[in-house]
C-alpha cells in the first residue's frame, strides 16, 4: 500500500525480504484473508496511523521458514497460522493473560507489516501449530473474526444457554463465527443478512431463526420471535445504521455488546432505555491469545468452522478489496500467495 485511498493505492511490487529478530519467527505465507481492518487503513479511517508503503494483511497461514532460537514444538517447514495480535509478554495485562489490553498492542497488517507478502516475520509466541487437515486458506479465514467473536459473546457477554442471541450481518467474518460460537454454547441465534442466499446460509451454519435487514423490521421479527421478550445478547459491529435498532431488540438485562462500526461511529441511544431497562452495553476489542487457543480448539476438533467465499491470488489483492467493499460475499475472501 503507497498511500491512502481506493484499491488503485493498492501495488503488486518487490520489497524488502523481513529480517527476523530475537525470539521472532520468519514464516512464509501460504494464504491471507482479508478484514474490514484493511479497508480501514487503506482509507486513512483505521484510528491511528502507519508509515508507508505498509503490507496489509491481518490473518496469515503458512510454513514456518526459520526461527531466532529452538522453541519446543515449532519446527523449520511446518504448516502454522498466526495470532494478529501482538503484545510485549511482560507487563502486568500480558502475565494476567489479558494480553490483548497490553499497552504495547498492535496487529500485524496494521502496525506492523502483515500477510500480503510472502514473507512475513513475527514473535514465535504467536504461531499457532496447525493440523494436517485444515487448509491454508481455511486457517486463514478463521483468526481474527473468530477470536472476535469469541471475546464478544465468552468473556463479555458470557453468553448462556437458553438465551436468544442477536447477530448482525451474518455474511460477515464475526457474523459467520458469532453464529457457530453461540450455538456451541447452547444459545438460539436470530441471524440477520440482507439477501435470500445469504439468510439460508446463516441457517445452514445453525442459525434457528433468520430476518432480512435491508426491507425488514428486525425490532418487530426479534420481538416476535422471543415471545416479545427481546434478545438477550445482541451482537453489534455494524454500527450507526443498526446501533438504535440493537438497543430496541434487547431484552430487559440484556447486554449489546460492539466491536465495530463499519457503516460509522456514531450511535444515538435513548438513555430511558437504558436505566429503565437495566441494559448493559459491553465494548470488546480482539482477544487474547488464550482465547485464540480455546477457540483454535473447536476448530480444530471440528466444531467450529471458517467459510471462505473465495481465493484470490495476491496479484489481485486490489479485486478483493472491491469484492469485500460490495459486501456480496459471505466469509472471508482470501488471498493465495
Amino acid at each position: 500500500m503507497g498511500g491512502h485511498g481506493g484499491p488503485e493505492v493498492l501495488h503488486y511490487e518487490d520489497a524488502p525480504d523481513p529480517l527476523p529478530s530475537h525470539g521472532e519467527a520468519l514464516l512464509r505465507v501460504r494464504a491471507c484473508a482479508l478484514n474490514h481492518l484493511d479497508v480501514w487503513i487503506r482509507l486513512g479511517q483505521a484510528g491511528r496511523p502507519v508509515p508507508l508503503p505498509h503490507i496489509l494483511g491481518s490473518d496469515i497461514a503458512g510454513e514456518i521458514v526459520s526461527l531466532d532460537r529452538p522453541v519446543p514444538g515449532l519446527a523449520a517447514g511446518q504448516r502454522v497460522m498466526l495470532s494478529p495480535g501482538v503484545s510485549c509478554g511482560r507487563c502486568r495485562m500480558c502475565l494476567a493473560g489479558e494480553d490483548g489490553s497490553c499497552r504495547e498492542y498492535r496487529i500485524l497488517g496494521f502496525q506492523l507489516p502483515g500477510g500480503y507478502a510472502e514473507l512475513v516475520r513475527c514473535p514465535a509466541a504467536n504461531v499457532i501449530p496447525l493440523p494436517d487437515g485444515i487448509a491454508f486458506e481455511a486457517a486463514a479465514a478463521f483468526p481474527l473474526a473468530f477470536l472476535t467473536a469469541w471475546r464478544m459473546l465468552v468473556r463479555r457477554a458470557a453468553v448462556r444457554p437458553g438465551e436468544d442471541v442477536l447477530v448482525w450481518a451474518a455474511g460477515s467474518g464475526v457474523g459467520v463465527a458469532a453464529i457457530q460460537i453461540a450455538k456451541v454454547f447452547g444459545a438460539r441465534v436470530i441471524a440477520t443478512a440482507g439477501t435470500e442466499e445469504k439468510l439460508a446460509r446463516a441457517r445452514a451454519l445453525g442459525a434457528d431463526e433468520v430476518v432480512e435487514h435491508r426491507s425488514g423490521d428486525v425490532v418487530a421479527e426479534v420481538r416476535r420471535l422471543t415471545g416479545r421478550k427481546g434478545a438477550d445478547v445482541v451482537v453489534e459491529h455494524v454500527g450507526q445504521a443498526t446501533w438504535e435498532r440493537s438497543i430496541l431488540c434487547l431484552a430487559h438485562r440484556g447486554r449489546l455488546v460492539t466491536c465495530g462500526a463499519t457503516t460509522g461511529p456514531q450511535g444515538t441511544t435513548d438513555l430511558r432505555h437504558l436505566f429503565a431497562r437495566q441494559l448493559s452495553i459491553l465494548g470488546s476489542y480482539m482477544g487474547s491469545k488464550a482465547d485464540l487457543l480455546d477457540a483454535a480448539a473447536l476448530f480444530f476438533a471440528g466444531r467450529l468452522r471458517s467459510v471462505v467465499h473465495a481465493a484470490l491470488p495476491l496479484a489481485e489483492a486490489r479485486r478483493a478489496h472491491e469484492m469485500l467493499e460490495a459486501s456480496e460475499h459471505f466469509g472471508k475472501i482470501v488471498l493465495r500467495v
